[in-house]
C-alpha cells in the first residue's frame, strides 16, 4: 500500500508563499556552536543562506561573536527560525534586503 507523503503536500502549499530577502545578524553567546547553528538553519528549517560576515571566536569549544546571513525566505519559515533563535537565547535582528534591479 502506498501512502501519500505529507511533507511533500506541505512543501507544495509553501511554494506559492511570497519570499523576502533578509539580512539576519545573530549574536553567538557560547550556548551553541557556530557549525551546529548553520547546519540547523539549513537542515531543520530548509533555509539556504550565505554568510556575509562572521566574527567568531572559540573558547573551550564554545562559539562567541556574531554572524550576518543573507536568506531568501517566506514569512512563515522566518518566524519558525526566529522562535528557534529566541528559544536558544541567541539575540538576532533582521533587515529586509532591497536591491535596485536594472533592466
Amino acid at each position: 500500500m502506498i501512502t501519500p507523503n505529507t511533507n511533500l503536500q506541505i512543501l507544495q502549499s509553501k511554494i506559492h508563499l511570497p519570499k523576502k530577502e533578509l539580512i539576519v545578524e545573530i549574536e553567538l553567546n557560547g550556548k551553541m556552536k557556530f557549525e551546529h547553528l548553520m547546519n540547523t538553519i539549513y537542515n531543520q528549517f530548509g533555509i539556504c543562506h550565505r554568510v556575509l560576515s562572521a566574527n567568531v571566536e572559540y573558547m573551550n569549544g564554545n562559539s562567541f561573536g556574531s554572524v550576518q546571513l543573507y536568506i531568501n525566505v517566506n514569512s512563515e519559515d522566518y518566524q519558525q527560525l526566529e522562535i528557534y533563535l529566541n528559544k536558544n537565547k541567541l539575540l538576532n535582528t533582521s533587515v529586509e534586503y532591497l536591491c535596485r534591479k536594472y533592466s
